[in-house]
């Protein structure tokens, strides 16, 4: 089942404007078998373009999410490409059904059911099947050490040919931007080979967990799944959710919502009345309706049509509209890949606590992390750091904290705060006017004319 499922996770995507997909060799991690050392790289831009923006993605996040925003950054930046990084979990998904959906070969009846219409509906025989648990008892070690030694992979094909690279994260994406720039190899930090950074709500900061609390999240994680519960939803529903409902999305916006009808749907997620497959995804994720528990999947995506039956959607006015919302979590454009993880390493995640600003601490013992040059990056990087709702001031300090303690002067270092107005994903998906992209741009200019 799990070769089967890798298999599926290898399909390239269809090209998509000036898009190519490829997946390298990875870190070797001794307990894992061959076919899952392998990172996956969503290029976007011209092939030629001498820059190289690499964005890593947060928590649950997949290269497919930052589609949306590539294309928007390179269509105004032509010599930059951006490359998002598909993290080795995704060889793990079953893309078949949503493929075919995409291109037109599958019914939305036969995409739910086949992800979510099975689990209360015993007439659909041919369905998804989950990987339990004991079958990727390896998973438990995708932590930083091995996210680290994959992102050095994608950086040495990026650096080919003399090209700059940048690179950058959202949420968590931002904590793996900050262990890599302050990584330990060979005695020289990982920032040695790049030419600026960029925090997208995310980020890391001292002081990191102790070595008391380190060696529990190891304990607790050895006893119980390899996978976080995005949201206090278990894998893999979130991620099925999430792409179930975003294709729906693209594929009848208009229709009576096959959540909102299924009576598994969980009760902080269904509209108090009928509404279209649209109006379902927005109540789920915009900033007003969304359960707390949800907020980092959260954008500003628009309200209720005051009438209609099934009630549609109103984006008019907001900061992301849902269409584009839905491209990045359906991964619209592109076969085996869509905007969320499926199975997101809870490794990961705990050995991001331990990173502290790239500064060595006991917990990183623990954990086999090596981030420890926070002090002894190039005092030529360049460092751009936003803060939108989750993180706020906090990414901010943590990014000023960085450059403060290698020395990098302050005139390099952009710090834009957007927390009361920025849900936590609209950083990347807010268009047409955007207030990342807005100093993003100028940022990329800098970096490119050093």
């Amino acid at each position: 089942m799990i070769a089967a499922a890798a298999l599926l996770g290898l399909i390239s995507p269809a090209a998509a404007g000036a898009s190519r997909f490829e997946r390298i060799k990875g870190f070797d991690e001794p307990q894992t078998p061959a076919k899952y050392d392998r990172v996956g790289i969503l290029e976007i831009g011209k092939k030629k373009a001498p820059n190289v923006l690499v964005l890593n993605p947060g928590t649950s996040g997949s290269a497919a999410y930052f589609a949306p925003l590539a294309k928007t950054i390179t269509k105004a930046a032509a010599n930059w490409q951006v490359w998002t990084v598909e993290r080795r979990e995704n060889l793990l998904e079953d893309h078949s059904v949503a493929n075919q959906a995409k291109s037109g070969d599958a019914t939305p009846k036969r995409l739910f059911d086949y992800y979510l219409g099975w689990l209360n509906d015993g007439s659909v025989t041919d369905h998804f099947e989950p990987i339990p648990d004991s079958e990727v008892e390896f998973a438990k070690r995708w932590g930083m050490r091995t996210e680290i030694g994959d992102l050095r992979r994608v950086v040495r094909v990026a650096r080919k040919g003399g090209r700059r690279v940048v690179m950058g994260g959202h949420s968590l994406g931002g904590t793996i931007t900050t262990a890599y720039a302050t990584w330990d190899f060979n005695g020289a930090p990982g920032a040695k080979g790049l030419d600026g950074l960029v925090f997208i709500d995310g980020g890391s900061g001292a002081p990191g967990i102790s070595r008391k609390e380190a060696r529990q999240s190891l304990d607790d994680l050895a006893a119980g799944s390899p996978w976080l519960a995005f949201g206090g939803i278990a894998s893999p529903l979130a991620g099925l959710f999430n792409i179930v409902a975003a294709e729906l999305v693209k594929l009848e916006p208009d229709a009576p919502s096959r959540l909102g009808e299924w009576e598994l749907l969980p009760e902080n997620l269904r509209a108090p009345f009928p509404v279209t497959n649209e109006a379902g995804y927005g109540y789920a994720l915009d900033t007003a309706t969304s359960p707390a528990e949800l907020s980092a999947a959260q954008a500003h995506l628009g309200r209720f049509a005051p009438s209609g039956d099934p009630r549609p959607w109103d984006d008019s006015g907001e900061l992301t509209p849902i269409e584009r919302y839905a491209d990045m979590f359906a991964g619209t454009g592109f076969k085996g890949l869509d905007g969320t993880a499926w199975y997101h390493p809870l490794r990961l995640t705990l050995d991001g606590r331990t990173v502290a600003g790239g500064n060595a601490n006991p917990a990183q013992g623990v954990m086999d992390v090596r981030a420890i040059h926070g002090d002894d990056l190039p005092k030529r990087l360049q460092i751009y750091a936003f803060g939108a709702s989750l993180g706020g001031q906090r990414v901010l300090d943590a990014a000023k904290a960085l450059a403060k303690q290698s020395g990098i002067p302050r005139k390099q270092v952009k710090l834009v705060n957007r927390a009361k107005t920025y849900s936590h994903n609209d950083p990347n998906s807010a268009a047409p006017k955007n207030a990342f992209v807005k100093y993003l741009l100028p940022f990329l200019r800098r970096v490119a004319a050093r």
